[in-house]
């Protein structure tokens, strides 16, 4: 019985490594992939999913108003497995789509994203996975001083935390670097000295 799977961590996680990793092991396998992405990731292309260690595959973007569940029942139905790169940036809408795929078509989907933003509030698309998955698994990374690192500090020009914004800023090492919430704490209290 297929499952929705939801693997979860803080930038630099490794999150869309293991993605492309597990694309690779099912396609190994003489198995085929539908791997997708939010079309607001365009980070690294339009329909590019690449990690921070350089692996990358074409994929296919999911616009905000498209139908999932219809896309896949019209053209899709012949994949094995979904990959899900950037799940946080997907609607509660694309989420119920991609549970019902699981249900109907018994396709196994695996999800990879962030679980909170920079000011540990969920995104959309992680809370309603964490309210639907099957499974759940955190992919873990550590804080510069060793302890387990669960907040996505957003960084300025000058390397300094910012505590207000947009929930969504695209960036990568530049933007953004994965902290335990002690230190995050601790960085915000310094600043504003």
């Amino acid at each position: 019985m297929a499952k929705l799977y939801f693997k979860y961590g803080a930038m630099g996680s490794s999150k869309t490594a293991q993605a492309l990793i597990t694309k690779f092991n099912y396609e190994e396998r003489g198995m085929k992939v539908w791997l997708i992405k939010p079309s607001l990731d365009n980070r690294d292309g339009e329909k590019i999913i690449k990690s921070r260690i350089g692996l990358y595959a074409s994929c296919e973007t999911i616009d905000k108003c498209d139908d999932i569940y219809t896309v896949f029942s019209e053209k899709r139905t012949d994949y094995d497995v979904i990959i899900a790169d950037e799940c946080q940036f997907f609607t509660c809408e694309h989420i119920d789509a991609l549970r019902k795929i699981v249900d109907d078509f018994d396709v196994p989907i695996l999800c990879f994203g962030l679980r909170a933003d920079f000011l540990c509030h969920l995104f959309e698309g992680s809370k309603r996975l964490f309210e639907v998955a099957d499974s759940i698994a955190e992919i873990k990374t550590i804080c510069e001083c060793g302890a387990k690192a669960t907040v996505n500090a957003r960084l300025d020009k000058d390397m300094k935390i910012v505590t207000e914004g947009a929930q969504v800023m695209l960036g990568g090492n530049d933007s953004y670097i994965a902290m335990c919430h002690k230190c995050w704490q601790k960085k915000i209290k310094e600043q504003a000295i």
